[in-house]
């Protein structure tokens, strides 16, 4: 069983800067791939970062140099830091972990980017 729990999320202006958190625990494999996807209303969920075991990253072409990923393999947290933040980042922020053929989700922390 694996649990992660996603922290930081709130209301900003645009232009501003927020850091998401996401503490993971459970049964931990040591080749796995951290996430953050995002959910806006009346849209469907969509990946925004990834990041393997070995650091490798993938972000989706609407957040690229304006939000960086990141982990701490040792204390199991995955972060995103979201710079120059604009009201169409507005969603909410899902953190992911996939493992052995099994992809495990957060609870979800709303982000509101207001104009």
């Amino acid at each position: 069983q694996v649990q992660l729990v996603e922290s930081g999320g709130g209301l900003v202006q645009a232009g501003g800067s927020l850091r998401l958190s996401c503490a993971v625990s459970g049964t931990i494999f040591s080749v796995n791939v951290m996430g953050w996807y995002r959910q806006a209303p009346g849209n469907q969920r969509e990946l925004v970062a990834t990041i393997t075991t070995g650091s490798h990253t993938y972000y989706v072409d609407s957040v690229k140099g304006r939000f960086t990923i990141s982990r701490d393999n040792a204390k199991n947290m995955v972060y995103l830091q979201m710079n120059s933040l604009k009201p169409e980042d507005t969603a909410v922020y899902y953190c992911n972990i996939q493992q052995r053929g099994r992809s495990y989700w957060g609870q979800g922390t709303q982000v509101t980017v207001s104009s």
